[in-house]
């Protein structure tokens, strides 16, 4: 099981992009999902989260701009991020928990994308 990441690149403070990651098996059950980000020298920190319901939480630092939504039928949970930002640069990330149940046999694991670079230049 995999995700894979889409979307990024450069764009102008005050822009626009979407990112997007979809989940490779789709006979899993996707539970809570999140996108992250690494900037330079940094931690990777929490950007937004939301769960398996569909409650949503953000970082202080990107309420108001940006909105994470899943599409449960397709596995996938994209990242719409607005009014950006020169310190919204970094490499993002997203995660998502699974259950895999196959011939009596159950696994859960957390997975990550593969990081899509973000540079917003100002």
């Amino acid at each position: 099981v995999q995700l894979q990441a889409s979307g990024g690149g450069l764009v102008q403070a005050g822009g626009s992009l979407r990112l997007s990651c979809a989940v490779s098996d789709r006979r899993v059950r996707v539970n809570d999902m999140a996108w992250y980000r690494q900037a330079p020298g940094k931690q990777r920190e929490l950007v937004a989260t939301i769960t398996s319901g569909h409650n949503t939480n953000y970082a202080d630092s990107v309420k108001g701009r940006f909105t994470i939504s899943r599409d449960d039928a397709q596995k996938t949970v994209d990242l719409q991020m607005n009014s950006l930002k020169p310190e919204d640069t970094a490499v993002y990330y997203c995660n998502a928990d699974y259950v895999l149940v196959t011939d009596g046999h159950v696994e859960a694991a957390r997975i990550w994308g593969q990081g899509t670079q973000v540079t917003v230049s100002s």
